[in-house]
């Protein structure tokens, strides 16, 4: 895994930062482990004629989603499946995001994950991978209870190894970018409820455990002039097009 350059960049809106990259109206776009599917309502919301199929493999979360108030996705339906078996017609969509997804998907699907993206999307057809780096204040706070140096890792050699198949999978890189990403949280609970006791993740901290991440939130985060604690998180994109 690349070790990311030292940057300023803060990215606050990262759906201002793909629009950037690639045409979002009127396309048919697949996001693997949607979550709660925040950044694809307001995609859908701000470029006319966008769709979204969001796949995720967590019950509960799923459940949270079919719940909302009828309207609130428009323009977006959902399927509970994971990216290694991806319920679509060869060629269906134009894009595909996986927004802190990837890392997610089990180490023995990730080469078969990658391979149904490439079948699943038209000739041209992109790939817009956003993971966070193993780097920086917030990581020293989450790796306490969640160390994901190896599954980064091997996510990011996954994409590579789709990069150097050629003509088998059929991938072409065309950009790879790194930047800072803001994020607060009111308080300690706030974290907690946020990034330890999610659905996706059976966590079990036992109190000195968790009382030593609280001490490191603590102590690491900036205390702003809103009262929130405030950190930034690497990140890094891939953007990949599917060969013809």
């Amino acid at each position: 895994m690349h070790t990311p350059p030292p940057t300023d960049h803060l990215i606050r809106d990262e759906l201002a930062l793909l629009a950037s990259l690639v045409p979002l109206d009127g396309a048919a776009l697949i996001e693997l482990g949607c979550g709660a599917a925040d950044l694809a309502r307001r995609l859908v919301a701000a470029h006319p004629g966008a769709s979204v199929l969001g796949l995720e493999v967590d019950e509960r979360q799923m459940a949270k989603n079919l719940a909302q108030p009828e309207g609130t996705w428009a323009g977006i339906r959902f399927a509970q499946a994971g990216a290694q078996a991806i319920p679509a017609p060869d060629a269906s969509f134009d894009g595909a995001l996986m927004l802190k997804s990837l890392h997610h998907v089990p180490l023995e699907w990730l080469d078969q994950a990658l391979a149904e993206v490439h079948r699943v999307l038209k000739p041209g057809g992109w790939l817009y991978v956003s993971e966070p780096v193993f780097d920086g204040l917030a990581n020293e706070v989450i790796k306490l209870f969640n160390d994901e140096g190896v599954v980064r890792r091997e996510a990011y050699q996954a994409l590579m190894r789709a990069l150097a198949r050629g003509p088998e999978q059929g991938w072409e890189m065309v950009t790879e970018r790194f930047f800072e990403m803001p994020t607060r949280y009111r308080d300690f609970a706030d974290f907690a409820a946020r990034m330890i006791d999610v659905t996706y993740a059976e966590r079990r901290l036992d109190g000195a455990i968790r009382e030593e991440v609280r001490a490191r939130f603590e102590r690491l985060g900036r205390r702003g002039e809103d009262g929130y604690q405030h950190f930034t998180r690497a990140m890094r994109i891939n953007l990949l097009r599917r060969l013809p």
